[in-house]
C-alpha cells in the first residue's frame, strides 16, 4: 500500500503543476512559474515535433565523409563593430550590425550574419546543446545567419535552406580567454531579461577558433533550438572548441530568468536523427584520430620500456 502512495502523490503533483502558457527550459519550470518545458514545446508550436529537429547527439563513427564539405569562406569576420548585448529572457544575443557572410563549404548560397547567441550550463557545468558521441561541453555558441538576398529571418524561414547557424562548442581552460573580455564584462550589466548595453568593439573572427582550425566540421540538416522549432537550418557544427576559464564560464549563470531565477541550463535536450545523414568534412575526426594514434604510441613506449 505505502509503494502506491508515492506514485499517487507524484501524479497529483504534476496535476496541479503542468506546464501552460509560454515556452521554457526545464530550470525555469516552477508550480509559481507554469511553462511549457521542452518536452511540450509541440504545444507551443506544432513545428517543434516534426522530424528534423535540432539539437542532436553527433555519433562519429555513424558520419558519413563528404569531400564537398571544403573549408568556408568568412569574408568580413574580421571587421570590428560595436554590438549591443541583450539578455532576451532565454539567452544573451548580439546583433552584427555589419555585412558579415559565409559561403563555400557546399553551402547552396552565400548567407550573411544575423545574431549570435550563446547556450550554457550551471556554473560552467554540461551546457551544449548539440554533444558528440554523447559529450556535453560546457556551451555552446550559434552564429545565425540567413541567405543573402532575404531581408528579414521570417522570409529565409520560408526557405528549407534559408538559414545556415554555425555551432561552436566551448571547453574548460587553465587561463582566461582575453579575446572575450567585452563580452565577460558586458554580463554585469544585462543581468535583467531585456537588460541590454553597448559592446566594446569586437569582430567575430576573434570569438571563434582560427580559420586553419575552421576545416573540421560536420554537417546535417535541422532546425531552429527554440519554438517554432522551424526546420528550415542548414548545421555546420565546428569539432575545435573554444577555451574559457572557469571563472568566465561561470559568469553567464550570473544571468537572470525574467522571475529573478539564475538563467542555467539553457539548453535544448538531443533530439531524434529520425534517418538523418550526419555528414563531417574530409578533416574531420584527425583531431581525435591524433589523440588516440597519439595515447597508443605513449602506451607502446612505455609498454615497451618496462620489458
Amino acid at each position: 500500500m505505502q509503494q502506491l502512495i508515492l506514485p499517487i502523490l507524484l501524479a497529483s503533483f504534476w496535476t496541479v503543476c503542468t506546464g501552460t502558457g509560454d515556452w521554457c527550459y526545464q530550470s525555469q519550470f516552477t508550480c509559481e512559474h507554469q511553462c511549457k518545458v521542452p518536452d511540450e514545446w509541440s504545444h507551443v508550436n506544432s513545428n517543434c515535433g516534426g522530424k528534423q529537429q535540432s539539437p542532436i547527439n553527433i555519433v562519429t563513427r555513424k558520419t558519413l565523409k563528404d569531400e564537398n564539405l571544403t573549408p568556408l569562406q568568412f569574408t568580413n569576420y574580421q571587421q570590428s563593430f560595436k554590438g549591443t548585448i541583450k539578455n532576451n529572457g532565454h539567452s544573451v544575443q548580439v546583433g552584427v550590425s555589419h555585412l558579415s557572410t559565409i559561403s563555400g563549404g557546399d553551402l547552396p548560397a552565400v548567407y550573411k550574419a544575423l545574431q549570435f547567441h550563446l547556450h550554457w550550463g550551471n556554473n560552467g557545468g554540461p551546457g551544449s546543446e548539440h554533444t558528440i558521441d554523447g559529450e556535453q561541453y560546457p556551451m555552446e555558441l550559434h552564429i545565425v545567419h540567413m541567405k543573402q538576398h532575404y531581408t528579414d529571418l521570417t522570409t529565409a524561414l520560408a526557405d528549407p535552406e534559408g538559414v545556415a547557424v554555425l555551432g561552436f562548442f566551448y571547453e574548460k581552460s587553465n587561463s582566461a580567454n582575453r579575446k572575450y573580455e567585452p563580452i565577460i564584462s558586458a554580463l554585469q550589466s544585462i543581468k535583467a531579461t531585456n537588460a541590454n548595453t553597448s559592446l566594446l568593439p569586437i569582430s567575430m573572427a576573434q570569438l571563434i577558433p582560427s580559420e586553419k582550425n575552421l576545416t573540421s566540421y560536420y554537417r546535417y540538416k535541422g532546425s531552429l533550438t527554440t519554438p517554432g522549432c522551424t526546420e528550415s537550418v542548414i548545421w555546420t557544427v565546428f569539432e575545435t572548441p573554444i577555451p574559457l576559464s572557469m571563472d568566465q564560464l561561470k559568469a553567464f549563470s550570473d544571468i537572470k530568468f525574467h522571475d529573478g531565477k539564475p538563467m542555467v541550463r539553457t539548453f535544448r535536450p538531443v533530439q531524434p536523427l529520425n534517418g538523418r545523414q550526419v555528414f563531417r568534412s574530409g578533416s574531420a575526426m584527425t583531431l581525435a584520430s591524433s589523440a588516440l594514434l597519439g595515447a597508443a604510441i605513449t602506451m607502446a613506449l612505455g609498454l615497451s620500456q618496462h620489458n
